[in-house]
């Protein structure tokens, strides 16, 4: 398994240099995500951060009625928990596992640890919460003013920015619950790309035919949103280190 995984698959890991890593790396845990995978609720006292490698996490915010919208989702760019770090303990959003795969778990009062000491570690996480908030609001922004199919685009793309491979494994009750819309809408748009040739789409599995006619039909927010995400998490100070410095932190 260790061959098979490494923490240098999370951006966030990836770019710590060896002796910020090294007081992480030993309280790092390999867990598996499975899909539909509950990681926390409404209202949990949080215990332990989550940084996502080859799964993805959805950030769900839950009414009273039960209907969900996703306000974010969480890949192997970033971290589940920011509020044990932002001066909270507990979330009013779920995080629910929508593609399978494997991410490392941390005790959350070693990364707070961390993150009070400043430095670099300090500086990245503040530098990803300003990213995550900044897809909050597009997303906000995007489920009130554009279509379903537009939303569609936009959400299947961030999807497959994630994944090594363009197929994901999704049923459309998750893509519904994720987009706040009804399974019915999510079959029609669905129904749309895959006669347009951009997708194929068989029972829970949607594979990407066309990328750059999913961009075409997509809104303005996926460009927004990748633009600006780029911009705040491609700085200088936060590239990837060296292989040597990568091999280090794997050891």
């Amino acid at each position: 398994m260790a061959l098979l995984h490494s923490p240098s698959q999370n951006h966030l890991l990836s770019v710590l240099p060896p002796e910020e890593f090294a007081r992480l790396g030993p309280h790092l845990e390999l867990i598996p995500m499975q899909l539909g995978q509950t990681l926390y609720e409404p209202g949990d006292k949080l215990q332990h951060v989550y940084f996502p490698t080859t799964a993805i996490v959805s950030l769900l915010y839950i009414l009273e009625s039960g209907s969900s919208a996703e306000i974010a989702g969480v890949g192997n760019e970033g971290v589940l928990g920011i509020s044990l770090f932002m001066g909270g303990d507990t979330t009013s959003s779920s995080a629910v596992v929508q593609t399978a795969g494997f991410g490392y778990r941390l005790p959350g009062v070693v990364l707070k640890g961390e993150f009070n000491r400043g430095g670099l570690v300090q500086r990245l996480l503040l530098r990803y919460t300003q990213a995550l908030l900044t897809a909050m609001c597009q997303t906000a922004a995007c489920n009130r003013h554009h279509s379903i199919e537009q939303q569609l685009c936009r959400w299947l793309l961030q999807i497959v920015d994630r994944l090594p491979q363009r197929e994901l494994v999704m049923t459309q009750e998750l893509i519904a619950s994720a987009l706040g819309v009804r399974r019915e809408g999510v079959t029609e748009a669905a129904g749309k790309l895959q006669r347009a040739g951009l997708i194929h789409y068989r029972r829970g599995h949607i594979s990407v035919s066309d990328r750059s006619g999913l961009e075409g039909r997509a809104c303005e927010c996926y460009g927004v949103l990748h633009r600006e995400v780029s911009r705040l998490m491609c700085d200088r100070q936060y590239r990837r280190p060296s292989a040597a410095q990568r091999a280090l932190a794997d050891a």
